[in-house]
């Protein structure tokens, strides 16, 4: 048994999607989360200035006493998930691999879409993750850099016609290509998850790169019988680098459940 907390981060509330998942599947775990809200979003950022901010994220988690630290983030995971790996002496979970294993066993035509950040799209992690599992799948992926802010301020429901627009104008490409599964390969996205669902049809299985991280860290503390005592109340730290001003109703909406604890404020550029 191990009680030490889990580290999770995100250029801003995104990442809360991942602490959902890790306290249904984990309800007994400790979490502190840190979202870079001053900085967000990353998807815009160069890979140089990414990987400074990752490696500030990640000194700040550390100077807790952690036991796996989730980059909650698909930018970071796809542009620097391997400098933080070798700088680090504890797992360190990033969204690709597992969403990429997902897609690769839920496709039946082959034909797998794929939404994130410019900057995640541009590296090609996702595609070379897939194909190593099914090489001879056809991945189709698109940037949608409007959907972090909108998400951020909240446009997320059915109904909207700003998202809905967005929507539309994003994916049209890839419902006319016939993709049976996409990746929502940022962990803001799920928040979409009816918008997109309802534009894309039934027929389109959606892959939560949230959730399917959280199933990958759950394996590993089972595995390395890390996992916290069964009945233990895990406690949660929310931590940012901007105001907390509003972050009690928005995580409330991430989390689907209210938020009581405190909220800090981190100078996040001391690290």
């Amino acid at each position: 048994m191990d009680h030490r907390p889990i580290g999770v981060f995100d250029s801003g509330l995104g990442g809360l999607t991942a602490v959902r998942e890790l306290e249904k599947q984990m309800p007994q775990e400790s979490i502190i989360y840190f979202g870079d809200t001053g900085r967000v979003p990353y998807g815009s950022r160069s890979r140089e200035i990414i990987t400074r901010y990752a490696r500030q994220d990640v000194a700040f988690l550390r100077s807790f006493d952690l036991k796996a630290v989730v980059i909650a983030c698909g930018t970071v995971s796809t542009t620097a998930i391997d400098v933080l790996r070798s700088e680090q002496d504890i797992p360190v979970f990033g969204v690709v691999e597992p969403s990429a294993r997902r897609a690769a066993e839920l496709t039946r035509n082959g034909k797998i879409g794929l939404i994130a950040t410019r900057a995640s799209i541009s590296t090609g992690a996702y595609e070379r993750a897939i194909h190593a599992l099914n090489p001879g799948a056809e991945i189709f992926p698109i940037a949608c850099p409007l959907f972090v802010p909108l998400v951020e301020n909240g446009r997320t429901q059915p109904g909207d016609v700003v998202i809905e627009t967005v929507v539309k104008d994003y994916l049209a490409p890839l419902k006319a290509a016939g993709v049976d599964v996409l990746v929502l390969g940022c962990t803001h996205y799920p928040l979409l998850r009816e918008v997109i669902g309802a534009f894309m049809g039934q027929s389109v299985a959606l892959v939560d790169s949230g959730a399917e991280v959280a199933h990958a860290v759950g394996r590993w503390l089972s595995d390395h019988d890390a996992v916290a005592e069964n009945g233990h109340s895990g406690l949660h730290r929310w931590c940012v680098s901007d105001s907390q001003q509003g972050f009690r109703e928005l995580a409330s909406r991430f989390l689907g459940r209210p938020v009581t604890e405190p909220v800090e404020l981190v100078d996040i550029e001391q690290y």
